[in-house]
C-alpha cells in the first residue's frame, strides 16, 4: 500500500530533521562579504593546524599522515553539520595522549593492525558521541568543572611533554611517565648533538617569533627551516631520525575490525567525554557578543557524525581545539567557511607537499607537541583558583595527580569522580548565615559581612541557600543549632527567597525542629519569601496548619515590622 503523506506533513518531517541535525545551518545567513576574511582565517589556522595535527598524531604513535587525515574529513563534516562559528575540529593533544593510552593495550599491533584499531576506536568514539546527541546528555559535558579540568590537562601537559624529551634528545625512552623520566635522567649522557640542536632551535623559533612577531605562524615557519637544514645538510645521513615516507594522497576509505578493537570501548568512552568538554569549552569561549552559544545536544551529533566518517578513512579521533580555535577566532573567520578553506589546504597539503614533510625531523615533531604540551600547564590558572576558593585548588591538583600516577583513563575517572564529589559537596553543605538590618533602612544582609548591621536579641534572622534535600538539610539543621547557642531569643526568622524547592525528608526534619523549638525551648519559628514550589510544600504539610497565616511572611522586612510592633505592645511572644 502507498504511504501518501500531506505536503504539511512532508514539511513537518523536513523541518524537524533540520532542527535535529541542521546541515550547513549558517549558509542562508552566509554574506558575500565575509569571502575574504573566511578565506584569510582558514588559511591562517591550517598553517597551525598541520604540523600540530602531524604531531599529534605522532603522540598517540600513529603515522603522521593520520593527523593530516583528521584535519581534512572530521573537519569538512563538522563545517557542515557544527553548530560554532569558529571551532576548529581536528584531534588535540589531549585526544591524542588518551588515544596513544588506548593503543598502548595493544602492545604487539603491526602498523596495518594499529591503524585499524585507530580507526576502530575513532567509530566507537563517534558512536558514543551520536547516541549521546540523540539521547540529549549535552550537559554532561558541565559535569568537569573548570578548576578540575585545569588540573586535568596540566597532568595531561606534563605526561605529554616528558613523553616527547627523548624525541629532542635522540636518546631511547620509557614506557609510562615515571619510566620516561627515569629514561631521561639517565640517558641525558648520551645526548645526540645534532638531534639535540634542532629541537632547541625549532623550541626558540616557537618561542621567540609569537612574542616579537605575533602575526607569522611560528610553527609553519619551524616546520618550513627544519626541512631545509634536513634537506640541505643530508640529517638523517648524520644520525637524526626523520618522520619517514609519507603516502600522498587523499585516505582510502576501510571499514576496520570493530569486533578485535570491543575491548577498547572504554577508553572510547573516555575520549568521547573529553573531546565534547574540550570542543563545547572551546566554542563557548570564542562565542562573541550577539551570538548563540554552541548547542551541546547539535555538537555531540555533529562531533559524533565527523567521528564515524573520519574512521572510515583511517583517522584518529577528533575534536575541537582550543588553540586552533583561537587562532581561527582572531584571524576573523566569519563563519564554518573558514574551517573548509582550512579542510582544502590540508587537502592540497597531502596531494603536493607529502614528499617534503617526510624530511621533517622527529625532534621538529617532538619540539612542537612539547611546546604545546607546556601550554596545558596553566599556572595562572592555579593561582586564580587558589585566589578564589582554595578547597577547589586541592580538586586541581587531584585530578594532576591522578592522571600522572595512575594514568590518562584512570584520570578521567579521577576528574569525573573529583568533579561529582565537589558538586554533592556543595549541595550538601549549603550557606545558612545570620542576617541584620542596615542602620536606617529595610536592607537585610548577612553579619559576617557587615558586623555593625543591626541585630534583634529576641529576634534570630537567617537566611539559607539551594534546594533543600535529604542530604542538605542535615548540615542546615546543624548549622541552625550552632548560631541558635550564640545568642538569646524568642523567634526565629528563616529566609527561604533562596530555595527553589524542598525534598519531603529536609520538611520533615524542619517540621520536627519547629515542634522541638516550640515544646522544649519556647522558641517560635516564623518562615518569610517562600517559593511557590516550597509555599505548596507547607501548605499541604502538618507544619502549614502549625504555622497558619500569622507565622507566614512576604519578606524579612514585613516579618520584622510585625516583631518591633508585637515589642512594643509588649505583646507576649
Amino acid at each position: 500500500m502507498a504511504n501518501h503523506s500531506s505536503p504539511s506533513s512532508q514539511r513537518s518531517q523536513r523541518g524537524t530533521l533540520k532542527q535535529f541535525l541542521p546541515i550547513l545551518g549558517w549558509l542562508p545567513q552566509y554574506s558575500r562579504q565575509w569571502w575574504q576574511a573566511d578565506i584569510v582565517a582558514g588559511l591562517t589556522t591550517a598553517a597551525v593546524v598541520i604540523p600540530q595535527s602531524m604531531a599529534y598524531a605522532a603522540i598517540a604513535g600513529l603515522p603522521v599522515e593520520v593527523g593530516l587525515y583528521t584535519s581534512l574529513v572530521p573537519m569538512l563534516i563538522y563545517a557542515v553539520l557544527g553548530t560554532s562559528r569558529p571551532l576548529s575540529v581536528s584531534t588535540t593533544s589531549t585526544i591524542a595522549i588518551l588515544t596513544a593510552s588506548s593503543l598502548s593495550l595493544l602492545p604487539n599491533a603491526q602498523p596495518a593492525e594499529l591503524l585499524g584499531s585507530a580507526s576502530a576506536l575513532t567509530l566507537m568514539v563517534g558512536g558514543f558521541l551520536l547516541v549521546g546527541g540523540i539521547l540529549r546528555l549535552g550537559f554532561l559535558a558541565n559535569f568537569i568543572s573548570l578548576p578540575v579540568l585545569t588540573g586535568f590537562k596540566a597532568g595531561i601537559g606534563l605526561v605529554i611533554l616528558v613523553s616527547q624529551l627523548p624525541k629532542i634528545l635522540g636518546i631511547a625512552g620509557g614506557s609510562g611517565f615515571f619510566a620516561t623520566l627515569t629514561a631521561v635522567a639517565t640517558g641525558i649522557p648520551n645526548t645526540h648533538p645534532m638531534t639535540f640542536a634542532v629541537g632547541l632551535g625549532t623550541i626558540a623559533i616557537l618561542l621567540v617569533i609569537p612574542r616579537f612577531l605575533p602575526k607569522i605562524p611560528a610553527p609553519v615557519i619551524a616546520v618550513i627551516l627544519a626541512i631545509a637544514i634536513s634537506a640541505i645538510f643530508q640529517l638523517q645521513a648524520q644520525g637524526v631520525k626523520l618522520v619517514g615516507s609519507i603516502p600522498p594522497g587523499f585516505p582510502a576509505f576501510a571499514l576496520p575490525n570493530l569486533r578485535e578493537s570491543l575491548p577498547l570501548w572504554p577508553h572510547a568512552l573516555g575520549i568521547a567525554l573529553m573531546a565534547v568538554t574540550e570542543s563545547i569549552s572551546a566554542g563557548r569561549a570564542f562565542t562573541q557578543r550577539g551570538e548563540q552559544s554552541p548547542k551541546a545536544n547539535q555538537e555531540l551529533r555533529a562531533l559524533g557524525i565527523a567521528n564515524l566518517v573520519g574512521g572510515l578513512f583511517q583517522s584518529m579521533p577528533s575534536g575541537g581545539g582550543t588553540s586552533q580555535t583561537a587562532v581561527n577566532d582572531q584571524a576573523r573567520a566569519k563563519s564554518q567557511m573558514a574551517e573548509i578553506v582550512t579542510a582544502i589546504v590540508v587537502a592540497l597539503t597531502l596531494l603536493f607537499l607529502s614528499p617534503w614533510l617526510s624530511l621533517m625531523p622527529q625532534s621538529t615533531l617532538g619540539s612542537l607537541v612539547l611546546v604545546a604540551a607546556a601550554g596545558l600547564v596553566n599556572i595562572k590558572g592555579f593561582r586564580d583558583i587558589a585566589k578564589i576558593h582554595k578547597p577547589e585548588l586541592a580538586w586541581a591538583i587531584v585530578a594532576l595527580v591522578g592522571v600522572v600516577v595512575l594514568g590518562t583513563l584512570q584520570g578521567i575517572l579521577v576528574a569525573i569522580v573529583v568533579s561529582l564529589m565537589t558538586l554533592m559537596y556543595q549541595s550538601n553543605h549549603p550557606l545558612l548565615y545570620q542576617l541584620g538590618r542596615k542602620a536606617g533602612t529595610n536592607i537585610f544582609r548577612p553579619i559576617g559581612d557587615h558586623p555593625d548591621d543591626e541585630t534583634f536579641p529576641e529576634l534570630l534572622i537567617l537566611r539559607t541557600e539551594g534546594r533543600m534535600t535529604f542530604a542538605s538539610a542535615p548540615q542546615v539543621a546543624s548549622q541552625m543549632k550552632s548560631l541558635r547557642s550564640e545568642s538569646s531569643h524568642r523567634i526565629v526568622l528563616i529566609d527561604l527567597g533562596a530555595v527553589p524547592d524542598i525534598e519531603y525528608t529536609a520538611l520533615q526534619m524542619l517540621i520536627n525542629a519547629e515542634e522541638k523549638m516550640r515544646q522544649q525551648d519556647g522558641v517560635i519559628l516564623w518562615l518569610c519569601h517562600l517559593n511557590p514550589q516550597v509555599l505548596k510544600a507547607i501548605r499541604r504539610s502538618s507544619l502549614g496548619k502549625t504555622l497558619g497565616d500569622e507565622r507566614l511572611f512576604f519578606n524579612v522586612a514585613q516579618a520584622v515590622e510585625k516583631f518591633e510592633r508585637m515589642r512594643e505592645d509588649s505583646f507576649p511572644f
